[in-house]
């Protein structure tokens, strides 16, 4: 709330102060969030899942991982104050969302997407408490 909502002004500030506002269409915004995304993707081309594990404590991995994270953030945030979204309240929308479509005796330790869930098949699903 706070946070973001912080980081939404001091974002938009910015790119006032630069004249960016006439480039920061929806369609701009959201294509620059997906070469954001795959500069992200890029730094494990080529690496295993092990290579990787070991790289995320390399300072210079962490600090490229940081910064296409923060790149892929804050055009997130662009294209949702642009279209008025509120971030937090979509993302907890869709969680609740996603817990109707992926219930847990159905979906736990599955990779399957929720079209695919079988009902008769009951994986060993831990307790909840619920």
């Amino acid at each position: 709330m706070a946070g973001i909502d912080h980081l939404t002004k001091a974002l938009i500030q910015f790119r006032d102060e630069r004249g960016w506002k006439q480039f920061h269409t929806l369609k701009n915004l959201i294509v620059s969030l997906n070469l954001e995304a795959s500069e992200l993707l890029e730094l494990t081309q080529w690496k295993t899942d092990e290579a990787l594990e070991s790289l995320k404590s390399e300072a210079q991995f962490h600090e490229n991982l940081k910064d296409e994270c923060a790149d892929v953030l804050l055009y997130l945030v662009q294209i949702a104050d642009h279209a008025g979204i509120d971030l937090l309240k979509a993302a907890e929308e869709k969680m609740r969302k996603n817990a109707v479509r992926y219930p847990v005796g159905l979906s736990y330790g599955s990779a399957r997407k929720y079209c695919e869930l079988d009902a008769t098949e009951k994986p060993d699903a831990p307790e909840t408490g619920k």
